[in-house]
């Protein structure tokens, strides 16, 4: 077979890595799928051999080792610290799927049984997840066809995305705005989280993104207003009726996407600093535009699923300095309230909110701060 080994950056070269560091198979494994019989591939060399018994990423430069753009290491760096290169493995590996159990309908325990077949067992920390193992493939069952789904007992929604939604915090007989709504995820979670107890209005800027929301609202019995712009020239403010009377706005922002690396990798790769850009101005506006809707004393909570600091802490600093006192930080310890403590004891505290990670909290790489108007 020779001792030869096949060049860096090569199909072969790039599906051998594959297998070893992102699949985690072992070199005797590995030589068996590459047997060369029928549409396998041929068998490996001894140098393919020795490299995959050998070879690792000791010593690899930072971007190499964390397979990530060069120019996003220090922002990821100065949220992760020494954490930076296993946070970023982590995020390199396949993500779970997280169901959020809609206690509209019963509770957790009432949908169990029904999913058991699938392994499905509760989330570490969202008292409503329940969590299905998934292929080799990264695929799991399609669970969008089950009865329970179509009658609305569950949604498909990310463990981080319900803690989110938890810490939200929201309550039977406020006002509230989700205003990036979007398909309706977390507005479905304020819902179920104040037994549909609280005026609950959906937005989004993007008319086009809230398409599913009748939908999915419907199937779970979820009650929200939802308030679709108009797009283009004819484009207008569907909420300035609601401007200072507003005790509580979910800002689930545009951003690039860092903390969702691992179910979407090819995103890491098609992010550039000119996006980067764009997502922080999108930002800014939607904060800007929450400021002026909460009343006295309300509260506006910020999520993004990014890792970067420019994006969460910076972005909430903005807000703080253009408002000119008007706002001021909730304390981690206050946000962290509702959650269990599994969760306040995992999750990164940040200068403004908190920081969930695949590595620490298991789910996607979410950011939550909230801030409340003093005046």
């Amino acid at each position: 077979m020779g001792c030869e080994t096949p060049d860096a950056g090569t199909p072969r070269a790039l599906l051998l890595g594959s297998l070893r560091l992102q699949q985690g198979l072992a070199s005797p494994s590995i030589a068996a799928l590459f047997s060369g019989e029928r549409f396998a591939p041929e068998p490996l060399t001894d140098g393919e051999r020795a490299r995959l018994n050998t070879a690792n990423l000791d010593g690899a430069p930072r971007d190499v080792a964390g397979d990530c753009p060069p120019f996003v290491l220090p922002e990821l760096e100065a949220a992760l610290g020494d954490d930076l290169i296993p946070e970023l493995k982590a995020l390199a590996r396949r993500a779970p799927l997280d169901l959020r159990v809609n206690t509209l309908r019963g509770p957790r325990e009432a949908v169990l049984p029904a999913l058991e077949g699938y392994g499905a067992a509760p989330t570490p920390h969202a008292p409503q997840g329940l969590r299905v193992p998934v292929g080799a493939d990264g695929r799991g069952p399609a669970l969008h066809v089950e009865a329970e789904f179509l009658d609305g007992w569950y949604e498909i929604q990310d463990e981080g995305s319900q803690m989110a939604a938890l810490l939200a915090d929201a309550r039977a007989g406020e006002t509230l705005v989700d205003l990036c709504a979007g398909g309706g995820g977390k507005t479905l979670a304020l819902a179920a989280a104040t037994a549909n107890g609280a005026r609950l209005i959906a937005t989004d800027g993007d008319p086009r993104r809230l398409a599913p929301i009748h939908e999915r609202l419907r199937r779970s019995g979820a009650e929200a207003e939802v308030r679709t712009p108009r797009g283009g020239k004819m484009r207008t403010d569907v909420l300035t009726d609601l401007d200072g009377t507003v005790d509580r706005v979910l800002v689930d922002a545009p951003c690039t996407g860092s903390g969702t690396w691992r179910r979407n990798p090819d995103a890491k790769w098609r992010l550039r600093p000119g996006s980067l850009a764009t997502r922080q101005a999108e930002q800014a506006t939607v904060l800007d535009r929450a400021a002026r809707l909460v009343r006295p004393g309300g509260r506006i909570v910020y999520v993004t699923c990014s890792l970067l600091p420019s994006e969460n802490d910076d972005a909430v600093a903005g807000l703080l300095t253009r408002t000119g006192g008007a706002f001021a930080t909730v304390p981690s310890a206050d946000l962290l309230a509702p959650a269990p403590a599994s969760f306040r004891e995992a999750v990164r505290r940040t200068a403004h909110g908190v920081q969930m990670t695949p590595l620490r909290t298991g789910t996607d790489g979410f950011y939550v701060a909230m801030v409340e108007r003093r005046a």
